[in-house]
């Protein structure tokens, strides 16, 4: 397919090169003044805007490539980082001071029962809560009815089918406890717990 024929065909041919021009100019913006390149959208326009347009609390971000569905409460600080799933049909609240990082799933609904039953049990919601100063890693997915504590950190790659407490690391699929986080003062370390022997 020759893409300058059919933009000249349709009549798009200027308005494609004046957004090719204005892409390049924000692309070399962000480049230069944060050293990073941004899919289009997301260089045009503002995750702060976005989030604030959503309900969510002040200095609160959201990227234009993340989904969200359904009722979504964030807290304030919070950090929903790009080309996330934000599944808010069956509820979902999100602490102060979050990272949701790249590729994250949070899931409140599930269509397992209706799919394998042909249509005759419903599409079963559960709410999921995640608490302030919590990081959840790229690629993680959330399962409906999860409620992560407070402070916890969620491994990369891990799925979460059961509730995590306050100050926990977990890691795998599904995931498992393997520490707990210690915040004194202004720092913070992670104890593991030691592997029983067989």
């Amino acid at each position: 397919m020759d893409r300058k024929k059919v933009l000249a065909n349709t009549g798009a041919e200027n308005l494609f090169n004046s957004l090719g021009d204005l892409y390049k100019e924000l692309d070399d913006a962000f480049i230069n003044q944060f050293d990073r390149s941004l899919p289009f959208t997301d260089s045009l326009l503002d995750r702060w805007d976005r989030a604030k347009k959503l309900g969510f609390g002040e200095g609160s971000s959201i990227y234009d490539s993340s989904f969200v569905f359904g009722k979504v409460k964030v807290g304030v600080n919070t950090w929903i980082g790009p080309f996330t799933i934000i599944d808010g049909s069956g509820n979902l609240s999100i602490g102060n001071n979050c990272t949701i990082s790249a590729g994250v799933h949070i899931y409140t609904h599930d269509n397992v029962g209706r799919t394998i039953t042909g249509g005759k049990i419903p599409i079963m919601h559960d709410p999921v809560e995640i608490g302030d100063c919590t990081y959840i890693a790229p690629q993680v997915v959330i399962q409906k009815g999860v409620r992560i504590g407070k402070h916890c950190i969620i491994g990369a790659n891990s799925f979460v089918n059961s509730s995590i407490p306050d100050f926990s690391v977990a890691v795998g699929s599904p995931a498992k406890i393997t520490g707990r986080v210690v915040i004194e003062n202004d720092h913070f370390s992670i104890e593991y717990f030691k592997k029983e022997t067989l």
